[in-house]
């Protein structure tokens, strides 16, 4: 299985650096990883709607164009849904075996996700109704992708 990570915004805390190095070492037993990190666009603090909405535009397109016809594409969204970890493992296991071996994981800026974005995706996943850091949930991901795989296989972690 292929994995890739489509994200917007580049890590700069040294510790988030090496949790992804840690966990993208642990998936290395269960699929090929690909983390793509896009420059996110600047937000003046005083921006209007108008100006947000061109921002997500743009990051929007940026993003898209990351992402091959044949992926299939998990955006990660306040309005998607949300699963356990159990639910998540089914899912990734369900998306193999129904030929969705290119899966790629949308983590937009921190305005969110562009209209365009949204329609393309293929699944909608929602990990909290909380707001969180995009390099701290970057992390997260990981390492539910990498429990996904633990409890798929059995594996002790699941706990």
């Amino acid at each position: 299985m292929n994995i890739t990570l489509v994200t917007v915004g580049k890590l700069k805390e040294k510790y988030l650096k090496e949790a992804i190095k840690e966990y993208t070492k642990r998936l290395g037993r269960y699929c090929k990883l690909n983390i793509i990190e896009l420059a996110d666009e600047k937000t003046p603090d005083n921006a209007s709607e108008k100006d947000e909405l061109l921002i997500k535009e743009k990051e929007g397109k940026t993003i898209l164009s990351k992402v091959r016809e044949t992926d299939y594409v998990i955006a990660l969204d306040l309005g998607g849904k949300d699963l356990t970890s159990e639910e998540f493992s089914k899912f990734i296991d369900r998306c193999a075996v129904t030929g969705n071996s290119n899966i790629t994981f949308i983590i937009g800026g921190s305005l969110g996700l562009s209209d365009e974005v949204r329609r393309r995706a293929n699944y909608k996943l929602c990990f909290s109704k909380m707001t969180f850091p995009h390099q701290l949930f970057r992390v997260m991901l990981l390492e539910q992708i990498y429990r996904a795989f633990r409890i798929s296989k059995g594996e002790p972690y699941h706990k």
